[in-house]
Parts: C-alpha cells; structure tokens; sequence
C-alpha cells in the first residue's frame, strides 16, 4: 500500500511538473534558448562566464598570473589593505554575467537565484566552511522601497540555503542615504560610503566574536563591503569575508 501511494504520489508530481512547463517552458537565463531543465544556462552561454578560479589574492579575491602557493597576497592588497579579511566572487563582471546580474539588480529577473546560490556557495566554499552567519550589505529604506527588493539580501538567501548558514538580514543598517556609486572616482566613492553603515542594536551580543560572511552582488572598487566590515568589526566580528556573485578585475575599468 505504501509503495503504490509513494508510486501515484510520483506519478502526480510528474504530470504538474510537465504541466507547469508547458505554461513556463524552462529557457537559458541569458539568451532564453528552450532547455531541458529551469534555472540554469545553455552551453554557450556558460562557455561566455568567465569564472573566477586559482590562483587568486588571498585578501581581493582578484586573479593572479602565476602560482606561488596558497595565501599569496597581491601588490594592490599590500599597498592598500582592505578592512575584510578575504573576498572571493563568482566570475569576473562582464559578458553574461554582468547581463545577469543586470537582469536580477534592474528587470526584476529572480529566475536565476537558485543558481546564484549554487555558485556563490562553490565559489565561496572556504569562506563558508566556518562561518558563523551570512549577512547582506543593505540598502536604504527609499531605495528598497524604489527598487522592492534588496539584491544582495536575495543572493544572501540562498547563499544561507545552499550552505545551510545562518542569515542575519538585519544586521546591519545603512544610516544615511547615499549617492548611487556608478559614475564615481574611487576616491569619490570611499567617501560616499563613510559612515552609511552601522550595526543594528538587536545585532550587537550576536556579533561579537562573530565569523561574517558579507554577501554583495558586485566587488567593484570595494569601498562599500570595506565600509561594512569596518562597522562589523568594530562591532566585534572577528573575521569578516566578502562573497560577490561578480567582481571588476581589469585595472583599466576602474574608477581612478
């Protein structure tokens, strides 16, 4: 009896499977190719990321030319250490990966989360094997309401499912508004985010001595996960790591 309910149980599950795709046929997330599976790409739009592998700077997170062994440091992160304690990123931000996230961040396309937070779990993997919780770099409550949804927080959400982490999506704050980043000098953009983060109060007993791993969807100059993690800090984490879904690696597109 137990077999043959667990047999129809199957049987159903099938049929509105396939009854589902044929309302919403599963298509590649970048060029919208009919696949065989939802939320994931086709072949040639997967050959077009550019993933971010080893080596890399143990502290940006960016690609190295060579080699040299693990916990290699680049020049940039010894001229100018951040205040995090490692970055990591999914790919480097161009190609389909900048249209995907341009996809989540501008037209509402949450189809692809799921897979986000596969990668960024895989990419990330180091960083979330001890990590005591997985918090969101947040956004001001005007443009929350504007855009209707944090970006990060979402990515967050499933970063904590993929790696069965706890999320914290109220741990920090952004205590002013600011101007958006895109257009500015890295100077510029430094400055724009100082002191527009701070820990909320219901945070404060959780964090101390706290592992973090700080969740955004793109590294570009990192002034802002490096304001996060100054408050985080300062607030008692002990560590704070930094996992992008993207990251801005070539020197020549960065703000000056």
């Amino acid at each position: 009896m137990l077999q043959s309910w667990k047999s129809t149980a199957e049987t159903v599950r099938a049929a509105v499977a396939a009854a589902a795709d044929c309302l919403v046929p599963p298509l590649c997330l970048a060029c919208h190719r009919p696949l065989a599976d939802h939320n994931t790409l086709c072949a040639s739009c997967w050959t077009q990321i550019d993933f971010i592998r080893a080596p890399v700077c143990d502290r940006l997170g960016i690609p190295l030319a060579v080699d040299i062994g693990p916990g290699t440091i680049s020049a940039a992160a010894e001229a100018d250490p951040p205040e995090y304690d490692r970055a990591r990123a999914v790919a480097r931000f161009d190609g389909i990966m900048r249209k995907l996230v341009h996809d989540l961040k501008f037209r509402d396309r949450h189809d692809g989360l799921r897979l986000f937070g596969r990668l960024l779990a895989s990419a990330g993997g180091e960083l979330l094997a001890d990590a005591d919780a997985i918090v969101p770099v947040p956004l001001t409550h005007w443009r929350l309401l504007h855009r209707r949804f944090n970006q990060s927080a979402v990515l967050a959400q499933e970063v904590a499912r993929a790696s069965t982490r706890p999320y914290w999506p109220m741990a920090l704050v952004r205590s002013r508004r600011t101007r958006p980043q895109v257009g500015l000098s890295r100077a510029q953009r430094r400055e724009n985010v100082a002191g527009a983060f701070t820990v909320s109060a219901g945070a404060l007993p959780a964090l101390a001595g706290a592992r973090i791993v700080l969740i955004d969807d793109v590294i570009t100059t990192g002034a802002t996960v490096r304001a996060c993690a100054r408050v985080l800090k300062a607030a008692g984490a002990t560590r704070v790591d930094v996992l992008s879904l993207a990251m801005v690696t070539d020197a020549a597109l960065l703000p000056p």
